[in-house]
């Protein structure tokens, strides 16, 4: 039966989904361009949704996983710390939304309640316990982020994208539901617990193998990995900048969760199949992402191909055991970080009515203005994982861990495209740095945006003093899974 007390623990989801409702309801209210409101409401959410998800840890409370609602639903240390770098991640997409939407005359309520409801998805993913739970948070993120790509609607390029990432989304999730049916019929339950221990008292395999492959497929989708990235550089190109830095940041921490949950804890028995599977999709996207990103002059075409060789990083950390869960782990968050910087500049060099989305756009910022260059230049080699910077040793850990599994060839392979990749990372510098400015035009961004942007940027430098503290601490959760 369905007990009250259970409605404590899940208290952060309760505020974003009325949240997400008041800011619907605000921004009828709210003219074009005037969302100044909507924005600090959406912010002001995300501050109080972190203090209500860390107020046990902060107490020092001894916090210990909680099943609520009939265990469909799971309250601990590994989504807590995923659900508090979302919140992050998204104040940040807000101040940028903010900066975006005002270029392009287009600031309205209904953005940020999309975003609300698509954080409220992610947070359902994070914490689902139950196969029907977790299907549930990732149609709510992507039936909002459909149409946050569709959100420019006399835009043809964000129409097209849209109807795209519509359909391959629509086709993703048919075959993870049908892997999960699948699963489901071989052992009789969707419980996440429950699916492990039927899985080990059986011998089943060719039926579980088979729901596993779908699944596989299904979440290789949701992230981006290739050979299922198809829809990644046209959805990263023709959607908004806005909708493109959300994307490529918040969704891929609920796809790694959705993978941890249901690999690393419904189908652990099955890691033998599993951990080839991702092996091979791991390479062929740091393969993929990095041959096919030396190619791009488009920047979101460009970033759209290295997310595919990071999240291949990310999928070669779950393949080393558990150790690698926490170097993946610790690799996605700093992923994010970066991304979101990433395209935040791409943000603040717009202007009304065109997008600074090409390489050339950049050419001679030092001239144009040095401090928005160091920041690139940070952003960008962390990416490229250049030391000292947190991106290295993000690579760094994932190394380490499929090593000492002994996967010594998919490290090397990986290291080989991980320095191949840096070229185009090179070459953004080179433009920034090395060649004259295209335009004299001064940089008009607000004080806010120029603050987030500067602390995401000097994040890659400042996070390193918390570096140790941070891998351990993802250590700790995923150990307590």
């Amino acid at each position: 039966m369905f007990n009250w007390s259970e409605l404590v623990p899940a208290l952060p989801e309760l505020l974003v989904l009325s949240m997400a409702c008041v800011v619907l309801i605000a921004g009828l209210f709210t003219e074009r361009n005037k969302g100044g409101f909507i924005v600090f409401l959406s912010v002001i959410t995300m501050v109080f949704a972190a203090i209500l998800t860390l107020k046990d840890h902060v107490a020092g409370a001894q916090f210990t996983s909680e099943l609520l609602f009939n265990e469909t639903f799971v309250r601990d240390g590994f989504g807590d710390m995923l659900k508090v770098v979302v919140y992050l991640l998204m104040i940040g997409v807000f101040f940028y939304a903010k900066q975006y939407l005002r270029q392009q005359n287009n600031l309205q309520g209904e953005y940020f309640a999309l975003l609300l409801f698509a954080t409220l998805g992610i947070m359902v993913m994070i914490s689902g316990y139950n196969f029907i739970a977790l299907y549930l948070g990732l149609e709510l993120l992507a039936l909002s982020s459909y149409a946050l790509v569709a959100y420019n609607r006399n835009n043809v390029k964000s129409n097209e994208a849209a109807m795209k990432y519509f359909i391959l989304g629509a086709l993703a999730s048919g075959m993870l539901l049908y892997g999960m049916s699948l699963i489901y019929g071989a052992v009789g339950t969707l419980q996440l617990d429950q699916i492990s221990q039927a899985i080990a008292s059986q011998n089943n395999d060719m039926f579980l193998v088979l729901g596993l492959i779908f699944v596989i497929v299904g979440i290789g989708f949701k992230l981006g990995a290739a050979p299922f990235h198809m829809w990644v550089p046209d959805v990263y190109e023709g959607a908004p900048t806005a909708t493109t830095l959300f994307i490529a940041s918040a969704p891929k921490i609920a796809a790694f969760a959705l993978a941890v949950r249901i690999l690393g804890q419904s189908l652990d028995v099955l890691v033998i199949h599993w951990q080839s599977m991702l092996a091979t999709l791991a390479i062929m996207s740091i393969i993929v992402g990095n041959l096919f990103a030396l190619q791009q002059t488009n920047l979101k075409r460009l970033f759209a191909y290295s997310t595919i060789s990071h999240i291949g990083f990310m999928l070669l950390g779950l393949v080393g055991g558990e150790q690698g869960i926490a170097a993946s782990m610790f690799y996605i968050i700093v992923y994010t970080i970066m991304a979101i910087g990433g395209f935040g500049m791409i943000v603040l060099l717009s202007s009304k009515g065109y997008e600074a989305d090409d390489i050339k756009d950049f050419k001679g910022l030092n001239q144009r203005n040095g401090w928005y260059a160091f920041l690139m230049l940070l952003l960008i080699a962390s990416m490229a994982g250049f030391p000292p910077l947190i991106g290295f040793f993000s690579k760094l850990y994932v190394l380490k861990a499929v090593i000492d599994q002994g996967y010594i060839w998919l490290a090397v392979i990986a290291l080989i495209f991980a320095v191949i990749g840096a070229f185009y990372y090179l070459r953004i510098i080179k433009v920034m740095y090395f060649e004259e400015p295209e335009t004299d035009q001064a940089i008009d961004v607000g004080f806010d945006v120029k603050t987030v942007l500067s602390i995401n940027a000097l994040a890659q430098l400042g996070l390193l003093v918390v570096v140790p503290v941070l891998f351990q601490y993802c250590i700790l959760v995923t150990q307590s899974l």
